[in-house]
């Protein structure tokens, strides 16, 4: 899960939407790699961090919690 991304997501006003229309896939794959399911590879987490949020740092934005079950 990336808590940093979708908190700063929500600071941002940015959307699940804007994602999924930034890196061209399905808003499904967008929650899917939110919820940890998939990963971002790493050119979509540079796209994202470079579009919406150059001011933060790379490594706080896809710090990965892991989840508990």
């Amino acid at each position: 899960m990336y808590k940093n991304l979708e908190a700063e997501m929500v600071r941002e006003n940015v959307s699940r939407k804007d994602l999924a229309i930034l890196l061209n896939v399905r808003y499904a794959t967008i929650i899917d790699k939110l919820k940890g399911r998939y990963s971002f590879t790493l050119d979509e987490a540079f796209k994202i961090k470079n579009e919406y949020f150059p001011h933060l740092t790379f490594e706080y934005l896809f710090e990965v919690e892991e989840q508990t079950t």
